[in-house]
């Protein structure tokens, strides 16, 4: 079993988790990811590693209830234990010759941007972070990105932080400012890391998404995580989560996307129904 340590509502819809799992913290890095079970009769969960603490041997998860196990999970307290956490699974991030990068995060995103960051700072990287988010309420982690970032930008859609806009006008402002970026890391919805993949191109800046697919054993046995990448198949979860921007299927992976609405609705009407 593994023991929830500290519990922290980010925003109305996120919750930050501290879980204790020692083995998992021992080798755990940016980039890479666990798969969690609530209890004996609950799915199996791939949620990304925010951060890690090898003293204490905690893992820290960031995420946001949006179907039944997201919300029995935000519904435990500090105390309360997991039947199962697994990891660290997935490639870790690998970072060479970066003198200067640009961290992006839409949403929650920013909790998968944040380790890169993190770890990008630790390495003498000069970086420039950009997170973005729908009005202020939903704003994360500003005290942490900021602590490692060089600059940090945050936009949100109406304005309500005093700074409209995307994330991709903020890069493409950096860019056309003069900024020579080695790398760009760009991390939340789908549509978002496409348009920043698309800026980037033109430019020939190396630019990394992370890829996050329904996935179910994370071993790369049941081939339901798969994406196209330079027009071959691949698996995030053993051969990513981190891809090539400019290789990856954008379109394609959106379509994929939608295949289970209809049962994840179905799914949060019978959770409804139970604690109703």
């Amino acid at each position: 079993m593994f023991k929830i340590v500290k519990k922290k509502i980010l925003n109305p819809q996120v919750k930050l988790m501290e879980i204790s799992a020692p083995h998992v913290a021992k080798k755990a890095e940016p980039g890479q990811f666990i798969i969690l079970r609530v209890n004996e009769n609950g799915e199996r969960i791939p949620l990304t590693i925010a951060d890690f603490d090898r003293t204490k041997g905690t893992v820290t998860i960031i995420f946001q209830e949006v179907g039944k196990t997201t919300k029995a999970l935000g519904a435990l307290e500090e105390g309360d234990e997991l039947l199962d956490f697994v990891g660290p699974l997935g490639k870790a991030s690998h970072f060479e010759n970066v003198k200067k990068a640009a961290v992006i995060g839409g949403g929650l995103g920013t909790a998968i941007a944040y380790p890169q960051a993190k770890k990008l700072h630790s390495m003498g990287v000069e970086v420039h972070s950009i997170a973005g988010f729908r009005n202020k309420d939903l704003i994360i982690l500003e005290d942490e990105m900021k602590a490692v970032s060089d600059k940090l930008f945050i936009t949100t859609d109406d304005g309500s932080n005093g700074n409209k806009g995307f994330v991709s006008d903020v890069l493409k402002n950096l860019i056309e400012e003069g900024n020579k970026y080695d790398l760009v890391i760009a991390i939340g919805p789908l549509i978002m890391m496409k348009v920043i993949s698309n800026l980037t191109k033109p430019y020939g800046i190396k630019t990394i998404v992370s890829m996050n697919p329904v996935m179910i054993d994370g071993t790369g046995m049941c081939g339901g995580c798969r994406v196209t990448v330079g027009g071959e198949t691949k698996f995030a979860c053993v051969d990513g989560p981190d891809f090539d921007g400019h290789q990856v299927d954008f379109d394609e992976a959106m379509r994929r996307q939608t295949m289970y609405k209809k049962e994840e609705t179905l799914s949060m009407e019978n959770i409804i129904a139970d604690w109703g």
